[in-house]
């Protein structure tokens, strides 16, 4: 199986993405590429989210694309104001759309729109305002 990497040019477009999308939401999107294995993923991720400080921000709105090259895998974690306000199934859609792309081994486009869409769906419950501030980095993160 072919390992996944991304190059710098890819990068930026996920960083651009990640900009873009936060100019729709006061939300805080970060994402955390790992090269390591995991027998259970959402719990490396929240471990991630935990050590990113993504529960750091003002209105507890910071959301995590996790993926886990080796095995594949993508999970996304919202914080608790996300969990309050919106729907059980709010991340369906967006996960679905992302994993569709990967399965394609289109891993860029797929965190690509899974970012734009996490921007457009927090705009609903976290609207972008005037005084935002960046509060946490928008770079990708790896370990």
């Amino acid at each position: 199986m072919k390992e996944i990497t991304f190059s710098p040019k890819q990068e930026k477009k996920i960083v651009q993405a990640i900009r873009e999308a936060e100019l729709n939401t006061s939300g805080e999107i970060r994402v955390h590429i790992s090269r390591e294995s995991s027998d259970n993923h959402f719990e490396s991720a929240m471990k991630v989210f935990d050590q990113l400080g993504m529960s750091a921000t003002k209105q507890r709105n910071g959301v995590l694309f996790h993926v886990g090259l080796k095995d594949r895998n993508f999970t996304i974690i919202g914080d608790a104001g996300i969990d309050q306000c919106a729907a059980d199934d709010f991340w369906e859609n967006i996960k679905n759309e992302v994993v569709s792309k990967f399965k394609k081994e289109k891993y860029v486009k797929g965190l690509v729109k899974g970012i734009q869409m996490t921007g457009i769906a927090l705009k609903k419950h976290f609207p972008y305002q005037e005084d935002d501030q960046n509060e946490l980095p928008n770079e990708i993160s790896w370990d």
